[in-house]
């Protein structure tokens, strides 16, 4: 059984940093890059859950902004719809390594 979502009040990086301290599950975060954001300054982002669509909007929200703190991500899994949607799952791997695409 699912427990119950839970409202989280405060300053959001100390807040979820107190609550992944306290707890063995899972935080899902969907649909907020402004949170994503504080919570990956804060290196509090283990995993990267995305979907990748097969359209060219030119423009949008990005999930990387400029002045993102770098670092490493490792692939722990990878799928594609019938309808060309990937998805993938990054695993955060400490400081980036630098060297080629091989």
């Amino acid at each position: 059984m699912t427990p119950p979502a839970r409202v989280l009040v405060g300053e959001a990086a100390r807040t979820v940093a107190e609550l992944k301290h306290e707890s063995d599950g899972e935080i899902l975060v969907q649909g907020s890059s402004d949170l994503i954001r504080s919570l990956q300054e804060a290196e509090l982002v283990d995993e990267y859950r995305l979907l990748v669509f097969p359209v060219v909007l030119g423009q949008g929200k990005r999930l990387f902004r400029e002045g993102t703190a770098a670092a490493g991500l490792r692939l722990t899994g990878s799928a594609t719809t019938d309808a060309g949607v990937v998805h993938v799952t990054y695993a955060w791997a400490g400081k980036p390594l630098l060297g080629s695409v091989a």
